[in-house]
Order: C-alpha cells, then structure tokens, then sequence
C-alpha cells in the first residue's frame, strides 16, 4: 500500500513520530541551554561597550563678541606725479615696485632749454641791477629824478621774478617723489614727449595699510579711538592686528553707518593694497565667564546640549541642557547648566546618549 492510499489518521500518526524524532534526545537539551546563555547573558540584553572621547575642563575666562566686515586695503598716501613743464623724457630714475624716498628723483626732463632760459633771465637781472644801484647813487646827487629811480626799482623787480620764475621751472625738469613709498606705476618712457600735467608715475605709501568699514549706527557708542582691531588677511589667512584711527562724526543717511578707518601699522611681508580683509571690532567684553570648546557644544532636539563626563572617574555620560552666550572661533561661553571645571566631551559625543559609557582617551585643555 502507498502513502497516498493510507488512512488519514494513520499518516497524521507518522507525521507526529517523525517530528518528535527531529527534536534530538533529552542529552541535547543542556547544550542548547548553554549555547543560549552565552549569547544573551541568561537571557537579558547585551552591555553595550564603553564609548572612546575626548574631554576638555569648562574655564573661567573673558570672550567678547564681535562686528565683522570685509574690507578692501588701501595706502595711507596714494597720488599720481604729474609733470609740471613740457619736453622730452630724458632719463628714468625709478621703476615699478622701487621703494623711494621723499625727494628722491624719479626721472628727468631734458632740461637744455630750460637752462638757457634761466641763464637768459639771469643776466636779464643783473644788468637792470647795475643800472639801479647807478641810478641809486646819482639820486643821492640830486642827479636823476625820483621817477627814474622808481622806474629802476620796477623793472629790476620784474626782472628778478623773471629769474625766479626759470630757476623755478628749470627745477621742474627733475621731478621727485613727494612723499616716500612705492612707485606702483611708471606711466612714461625714455623720449616721450609729455606736456605740463602729464601722469608720470603712480606712488603710494605702503606704511600703514588702512582699511576702511562702515558700522551700523546702533554699534556707535561701542567704538573709541585706538580700539584695538583684529584682522585675517584673505590673500595668507594671517590674523594682523589694527587700531581705529578714525571715526566719522556723522551717519551716512542712505545706509545707516558710520564709516571708520582702521590702521594697520604690520603685515606680512607681500600684503599689498587691493587685498581683502575679513575685521572683527570688539564691542562687548565679558570676563569671568565659563567657557568650553566649540565642539563641545551640540544642537540635539531643538535644544543646546554637551555632555558631561560625569559619576566614578567620569565614566558616565551625562546630556545637559544649557544656555549659551558669545561665542568665537574656539570658544563658546555658558550661561548656565554647567560650572567651572566640569568636564565635558569635545570629541565622540555625537555617538553618546545620556547614561552611555565613557572610555576617555585624551584630556585636552579646556579653552
């Protein structure tokens, strides 16, 4: 007889027989047992491994809040050296980029006919001045009239004028640096020919760097003179330091600031003017206040939070809620929920959740 042609109750029979069977013998079920106990630890659940941190101390210290700008540096003295009389370039005396002194020669005029003319108004003087002294004493004669004399004495004036007036251009054809700095521009060459008013060089003076910002008007009362002021320069990312040298009485009514002039009196060697600055003017300073790593600080659940290395040798994490104040690139001052030397963790604290267990790898200065 078939499996198929078995009556229904007997197959259920066999059915039953050969689970049973598949169960194993009473000797197994010890191991079983065992093998479920390692793994869940009697049937709870597994601990959960120690989390490695690093933790800082919360000090006591003094932050500041800042107003930050961007600025566009500049010369303290920037001009353009014209030419004050026509002719033909003859020599250069200075490039770009040449540091010069006040009054050093930059270049020079051809200066022949210039000198002819002077020479010309020269003997032009010194003769109408012997005709006066003669005319001098032959009145202290009664032998020329007081016309005559008064006549001389005109003529030797404008003549003397004539001479100061070539000697005066004459100098013209040596054109010199008005003030020390940099030439930034040579705008001529040798045998051009240039006119009175010609751009003949561009100078700046390098030393201070200004740069200029302009402050809401609310933050007026916050600035004085000689503040200092701290600056990053974009072109080397080099913290400077700077004082506000000027504030301006009135407020710009378009915008609603106050414009004020920042010197920067050291700088990298290679800041140039045209570099951007990023400043940052103080204008509130709080001291004594508690401080920790911007690390520390987490935004967890629409709440502020760090967490506390807290209980036996820190070895428990505990998530605290707190107010913060100022904050700067390293720092971050707490209002309350945390004290003065409190540890908190600065680094792994983003895997932590309140009770979890710490295994501190690195205590780091707190701030």
């Amino acid at each position: 007889m078939t499996i198929a042609k078995l009556p229904r109750f007997l197959l259920c029979v066999l059915l039953l027989a050969a689970a049973a069977g598949c169960g194993g013998g009473k000797g197994d079920a010890p191991a079983g047992g065992a093998q479920a106990e390692a793994r869940g630890g009697g049937g709870g659940q597994p601990e959960e491994p120690a989390v490695p941190v690093a933790v800082a101390s919360a000090e006591l210290g003094s932050i500041s809040s800042y107003y930050k700008a961007t600025a566009t540096l500049e010369a303290e003295k920037e001009a353009q050296v014209l030419a004050r009389v026509a002719g033909v370039i003859a020599a250069l005396s200075a490039e770009e980029g040449d540091r010069v002194g006040a009054g050093a020669a930059l270049l020079r005029i051809d200066n022949n006919e210039y000198r002819l003319r002077a020479d010309q108004a020269a003997a032009s003087a010194a003769n109408l001045r012997a005709r006066f002294q003669r005319l001098q004493a032959m009145r202290a004669e009664d032998l020329a009239t007081d016309e005559e004399f008064e006549a001389a004495r005109s003529e030797l004036a404008r003549a003397e004028a004539d001479e100061g007036l070539a000697r005066l251009n004459l100098s013209y054809t040596e054109v010199v640096a008005p003030f020390g700095g940099r030439v930034t521009r040579r705008l001529v060459s040798v045998g051009q020919n240039v006119s009175a008013g010609t751009p003949l060089f561009a100078l700046a003076d390098f030393d201070p760097l200004l740069a200029k910002v302009h402050v809401p008007s609310r933050e007026f009362n916050k600035l004085r003179q000689d503040q200092d002021v701290e600056l990053v320069l974009d072109s080397v990312g080099q913290r400077v330091q700077g004082r506000i040298t000027l504030i301006s009485p009135v407020i710009d009514p378009a915008s609603g600031t106050i414009k004020i002039t920042i010197e920067i009196p050291s700088y990298p060697e290679g800041t140039r003017p045209g570099d951007f600055a990023q400043v940052q003017i103080v204008t509130e300073r709080r001291d004594g206040a508690v401080l920790v790593p911007r690390s520390a600080v987490l935004t967890d659940k629409g709440e502020t939070v760090v967490y506390v290395a807290a209980g036996e040798g820190g070895a428990t994490a505990e998530r605290r809620v707190v107010e913060t104040g100022f904050t700067d690139d390293e720092r971050t001052q707490i209002l309350t929920g945390l004290a003065a030397a409190e540890r908190v963790v600065v680094k792994g604290q983003r895997s932590l959740k309140h009770g979890s267990k710490l295994k501190i790898l690195d205590e780091q200065a707190g701030s």
